[in-house]
């Protein structure tokens, strides 16, 4: 018979992303540049749409909002695989485990909605532009996001205190890179099937919601952009949602994967590639995608970007 460990002081072993320890040191170089490039880009996007009130915007605000959650996201998994990539030891101690199963939960649920709402956003825009601004106003932006947020850590909230309270017994190595649930679960062991279940459920709703926000929105898109008779109507249109739409299949697609599809489909492996690629990749894509693709990001960026240089002479030719 096992003997459940105190989870007050027991640590986990995260085994990690890598088979192959030869290639460590590539595999960090590329992940410290991914790391690099994502923080910096969504500080970046951040900072852009605060200073250039161009994009004083309720699209541009929701577009804040996604990358705040993209630097919690990444900052949550990538500084402690960065960490374990050099070091021998790869304990992680339980509290630490729970916060970070909290802190992804809560902001992969937020982008979930936030996601669904900035569709929304679209279908006003393209479908009833003449009451956009009323239609998003100030005040219904930032109880959009606030909902955003909301539905975000009211899953953490539900999921994180049953996972840290299942007994754990036996081994305490962990076939992954940060402590995701799945992969967590696998070391329990008592009858998981009925918070397997909950937990199927609650993810499945977490997609339904926002999923039905983004059909009808894009729908109804489609219906109006059928109606439309000029074609630089239509143009402008299809660029206005086509970036979200990138976003949406590339977040989405990864989410179902992992917490959809039934565990026959699931392997340690598989399951560590499609993660690595939605906790470090994608918060890396989501800026480039809306800034290389948006003109107003663009010419925001090159007016920071003249000042910062012609501030530079100045301060040259004073010298």
């Amino acid at each position: 018979m096992c003997s459940v460990n105190s989870t007050s002081s027991s640590d986990f072993v995260l085994l990690g992303l890598l088979v192959n320890n030869q290639v460590t040191g590539i595999v960090f170089t590329v992940i410290l540049a991914i790391f690099i490039v994502a923080v910096t880009a969504n500080l970046v996007m951040i900072l852009l749409i605060q200073v250039d009130a161009r994009l004083h915007t309720p699209m541009y605000f929701l577009l804040s909002q996604l990358s705040i959650m993209d630097t919690l996201f990444i900052c949550t998994t990538v500084p402690k695989l960065l960490v374990d990539l050099m070091s021998l030891e790869k304990t992680i101690s339980f509290v630490a485990c729970g916060i970070q199963i909290f802190l992804y939960l809560t902001m992969i649920g937020s982008e979930f909605f936030l996601l669904g709402l900035m569709a929304y956003d679209r279908y006003v825009a393209v479908c009833n532009p003449l009451r956009y601004p009323v239609l998003m106003n100030h005040k219904v932006c930032l109880l959009l996001a606030a909902g955003a947020w909301f539905g975000g850590s009211l899953d953490g909230f539900l999921l994180t205190p049953i996972t840290m309270n299942v007994p754990y017994c036996g081994s305490r190595s962990i076939n992954h890179f940060f402590c995701e649930i799945p992969a967590v679960l696998r070391l329990a062991c008592a009858d998981m099937s009925l918070y397997e279940t909950l937990m199927y459920i609650c993810c499945v709703l977490m997609l339904l919601i926002p999923i039905s926000i983004i059909s009808t929105s894009y729908s109804l898109i489609l219906l109006t952009v059928h109606r439309m008779r000029s074609t630089e109507g239509r143009k402008k249109a299809f660029t206005t949602c086509s970036s979200h739409l990138t976003v949406v299949s590339i977040f989405y697609g990864a989410a179902f994967y992992m917490y959809v599809l039934p565990q026959s489909f699931h392997t340690p492996e598989k399951d560590k590639v499609v993660s690595a690629f939605y906790t470090i990749v994608t918060p890396m894509l989501n800026p480039l995608i809306y800034s290389l693709r948006n003109k107003d990001v663009m010419g925001a960026f090159k007016k920071i970007l003249a000042r910062c240089c012609s501030a530079h002479k100045v301060a040259t030719n004073d010298a």
